[in-house]
């Protein structure tokens, strides 16, 4: 007796993978959207349109890598966007989010409901943390909806696992006060471990905020 057919199903999830700053999140972001793409599957990139570093829009690591991606803002409906771009282009295969702790709780549902009612995959990479260790909006509902949280892992100049981010003026002094968001990458922001950024905070000594380009070759 023959067993009826079963669909196989692939489970949608939304994802949140979380860092300090210069880790390589948007390089991961990058990789797997090439991976799709390899594979003949459509994606669609989403960044902030706060971050213009690469020019609104683009999405660009310190490796060199790049690729065209929608600019959002924090008004914007990203189901509608989706659902429509959908309609217009035919079957989407994943959404990637870059810069996703400027998301706003509004948008982290939106997201949600994307992976729930269309079982598509959402891969979102962000900062876990500010300069003054709280989360940012876009991070918090991750952190509370996402289906799987996973940390992209760098180093702190003492060689302990980075996890703190601090930001840092011209002469390498942490900078306490201020906007929470401001856009800058290698020469405002520095990964450390907790005991430096505590270190840092009460003052004692500076960081070179300023990193050695790697060789590519």
């Amino acid at each position: 007796m023959r067993r009826p057919a079963f669909k196989l199903w692939v489970m949608a999830k939304l994802y949140f993978y979380y860092s300090a700053m210069n880790a390589g999140k948007t390089t991961t972001l990058l990789q797997s959207a090439h991976n799709y793409r390899e594979r003949g599957m459509r994606v669609l990139i989403f960044t902030p349109k706060l971050d213009f570093r690469a020019g609104s829009g683009t999405v660009a690591s310190r490796i060199g890598l790049s690729a065209e991606g929608l600019a959002f803002e924090r008004d914007d409906d990203l189901e509608a966007w989706i659902r429509d771009d959908i309609a217009k282009h035919g079957k989407l295969d994943c959404v990637l989010v870059d810069e996703a702790q400027f998301l706003t709780r509004a948008q982290v549902w939106q997201l949600s409901e994307i992976v729930d009612r269309l079982r598509i995959p959402v891969l979102c990479y962000g900062l876990r943390t500010d300069f003054r260790g709280e989360l940012f909006e876009g991070s918090q509902y991750l952190l509370a909806w996402a289906d799987e949280l996973t940390e992209i892992k760098t180093i702190c100049h003492s060689g302990k696992k980075a996890t703190m981010t601090v930001r840092v003026d011209e002469h390498g002094h942490a900078l306490q006060d201020g906007p929470q968001v401001e856009i800058g990458g290698n020469d405002r922001y520095v990964s450390v471990s907790r005991d430096e950024y505590k270190k840092v905070m009460r003052g004692e000594g500076r960081i070179d905020p300023l990193q050695q380009p790697l060789p590519l070759t």
